[in-house]
């Protein structure tokens, strides 16, 4: 079911949603941050493929245009609800447990390739003092 915005609290939630995807996908904030979407799309922008970068420019300047109330009525609410489906659909695949287990895993391929280059040198330097 897809979701229109109707109002500029629903804009705001849109833009905060987005936000937040961008940094679990992206990184980019910090630890107890929430940025704005405005602030991720000048962090994070580049990150975004070249077709949503629009999109996403939309919906941070509907978002920046609700903090004043008169302003964000007269926005094109169905423009920002497609910019937001087309973020959301990009952006949430990749949910966070997959994210999560792909860091683990280049986490270990890492502690793998460390190991094996210790073992490599700990090998040729037996060999070089003649103990193997």
């Amino acid at each position: 079911m897809r979701q229109q915005a109707k109002t500029i609290d629903d804009i705001r939630r849109m833009a905060d949603e987005v936000a937040q995807l961008m940094v679990s996908r992206f990184g980019g904030g910090r630890s107890g941050d929430r940025p704005s979407l405005d602030e991720m799309f000048r962090r994070r922008g580049a990150a975004l493929p070249r077709r949503l970068r629009g999109p996403a420019r939309r919906l941070a300047e509907a978002d920046r245009r609700c903090a004043q109330p008169r302003v964000g009525r007269q926005q094109d609410m169905r423009a920002v609800s497609r910019a937001y489906h087309a973020l959301t659909s990009h952006l949430r695949p990749l949910g966070e447990v997959s994210r999560f287990q792909n860091r683990a895993l280049h986490i270990g391929a890492s502690v793998a390739l460390a190991l094996l280059l210790i073992a490599a040198g700990a090998i040729w330097i037996m060999l070089r003092r003649g103990t193997l």
